[in-house]
């Protein structure tokens, strides 16, 4: 298999990493190396398979991470982060003598869940100075319970959001999926919805509590692939957020690392906090320069690579992206 001199082939350790590769299912192995044979021999050759956009970012052990563009590299910028197993690699071939991209050949069902399974976006909402309201007298019972009562308005207009508040803080989630044509499962992802949905929670905090608040958002996969947005149990004393995976993680280790930055005072204190993977991915203005805002490194738990975070203020980002059209 692949034999040809003109052939380059790469064991899973030597995956050329940081170049745009393609990803593509095991079917297709005999059909593309029968294609390829034919460039080399001048005899035309047609176009193999379907495949997806990707880049190899490391090389651990037993897996491979990697960039993943489920938009392709034109839409949007639209990355996730994900693992390769070693056991669902096949092989990685390419030709730079014809300007052929790697393209690593993996398990079908592998390639399948890619594309079926469910995907999570999670931000943290957090009130600031409430410990100087409490001291003061100014945070009381009452407007909590209005701030809960303006929530619930909110969700009932979000319904594809989940909203769970701890006072004068609050988790939200959302899934999405990618979907691909041989399947009635679509693509949802819609991020600047969750902007726009921050933007609202400002403005309630404000008018209620009398208090700013910063959030952290972030994106990526999730290990339960087709359960809902949140789980209640019939006693109604146990939630569940269904999710178990990066995105989680990524918000915890995201607000630990931003608490150091400002006590160090590597930044100051921004109204956002974003995860670049979800950040790149927001559909900005064409003249705004998203690069020019400030990003910051984080260790993530579920990442061995660790990742950076973008500070921004929300009106700055709010300005720059689509209007919000519910659908």
């Amino acid at each position: 298999m692949f034999e040809h001199k003109y052939f380059d082939v790469y064991s899973f350790e030597n995956v050329p990493l940081n170049r745009d590769c393609y990803l593509m299912d095991e079917c297709y192995v005999q059909a593309y190396e029968a294609s390829m044979v034919d460039v080399f021999a001048d005899k035309g050759g047609d176009s193999v398979g379907e495949v997806g956009s990707a880049a190899a970012r490391r090389a651990n052990e037993q897996s491979l991470d990697l960039t993943w563009y489920p938009s392709g590299w034109s839409e949007r910028f639209h990355e996730v982060a994900i693992s390769l197993p070693k056991n669902q690699f096949i092989t990685c071939v390419g030709s730079w003598r014809y300007d052929e991209k790697p393209h690593i050949f993996v398990k079908s069902g592998w390639l399948e869940q890619l594309y079926l399974k469910t995907y999570t976006i999670f931000g943290l909402v957090d009130a600031i100075d409430v410990k100087a309201a409490l001291q003061n007298g100014t945070l009381s019972r009452e407007k909590l319970v209005l701030l809960r009562e303006a929530i619930d308005r909110l969700a009932e207009s979000q319904s594809e959001v989940c909203f769970i508040s701890f006072g004068d803080s609050l988790l939200i989630k959302g899934n999405w999926t990618v979907g691909h044509f041989r399947s009635d499962v679509s693509y949802t992802y819609k991020p600047e919805v969750f902007v726009h949905i921050i933007k609202e929670l400002q403005a309630m905090y404000r008018e209620v509590l009398d208090l700013k608040v910063y959030a952290i958002l972030t994106q990526g996969t999730n290990e339960y692939y087709e359960d809902s947005l949140v789980h209640i149990s019939s006693g109604k004393n146990h939630i569940s957020l269904n999710s178990l995976g990066i995105p989680f993680a990524q918000l915890m280790a995201i607000e630990t690392s931003v608490r150091a930055a400002i006590r160090a005072k590597e930044h100051g204190r921004f109204e956002l906090y974003l995860d670049e993977y979800f950040y790149n991915s927001l559909r900005f203005r064409f003249e705004f320069d998203k690069r020019a805002r400030p990003k910051y490194a984080y260790s993530s738990p579920m990442m061995d690579a660790g990742g950076h975070y973008y500070c921004a203020q929300l009106q700055d980002v709010f300005e720059n992206i689509p209007p919000d059209k519910k659908t």
